[in-house]
């Protein structure tokens, strides 16, 4: 048995209890006799990063489902049947909240005065660090002049939830695209994980994937 998050965009005319009928009906298809739901958020309402069949908005739901893979492809195919589901997207739960946020951990020390001249600029490699300490899971915060940009710690992200749209944008640039690694600072396997999560955000109109569509 593993767990399971499902996401959902339903058509925004329908109401909580709607929405919940609809559930009721498809979650044992994938619990089956042994599985379980573990929790279900509504959004409710909201308005979508770029139109999903023409439509600007949409009602979203979340669901934690533990289950094993056997039911996996008759729930798809049913929720597939659904024309008042516009996207859905099941995914192996990372421990993540069923909200749109991530875990946090404790704030870091914040960077000393003497350190603000030298800052790490996009153009320092790896190896021009003066310590081998790990790179922070922050997000990326830069101030200076003279075209120089010193990175200001924030929060240790321990868990980058796909979900978390504000997190997800500070490491994005003004026309959308993933800053690159060597400008914030952060691990390859964080990178990796917030490319995915990027990707995943983008599918579910979360973050559009261009600016321009932005409604």
């Amino acid at each position: 048995m593993r767990l399971y998050e499902i996401v959902y965009i339903f058509d925004a005319t329908l109401d909580e209890d709607t929405v919940n009928a609809k559930l009721e009906k498809v979650h044992p298809l994938i619990a089956g006799a042994d599985g379980e739901v573990i929790a279900v958020d509504h959004w409710g309402v909201r308005q979508m990063a770029y139109p999903i069949q023409k439509q600007k908005a949409g009602y979203y739901a979340v669901a934690h489902i533990r289950a094993g893979s056997e039911g996996l492809p008759e729930f798809d195919r049913i929720l597939k049947l659904d024309t008042d589901l516009m996207r859905h997207l099941v995914v192996l739960n990372e421990g993540e909240p069923s909200t749109g946020r991530s875990i946090l951990g404790e704030r870091p020390v914040r960077a000393r005065e003497d350190d603000a001249d030298a800052g790490f600029g996009p153009e320092e490699d790896d190896a021009e660090r003066a310590d081998d300490s790990p790179r922070r899971q922050g997000p990326p915060e830069f101030s200076g002049g003279r075209g120089r940009r010193r990175r200001m710690e924030g929060p240790v992200i321990e868990l980058l939830n796909y979900k978390d749209v504000s997190t997800l944008s500070q490491f994005m640039t003004d026309q959308g695209k993933i800053l690159p690694k060597r400008t914030t600072k952060v691990t390859a396997r964080f990178q990796r994980a917030l490319g995915r999560a990027i990707k995943r955000a983008r599918y579910l109109s979360l973050i559009p994937y261009l600016r321009d569509h932005e409604v």
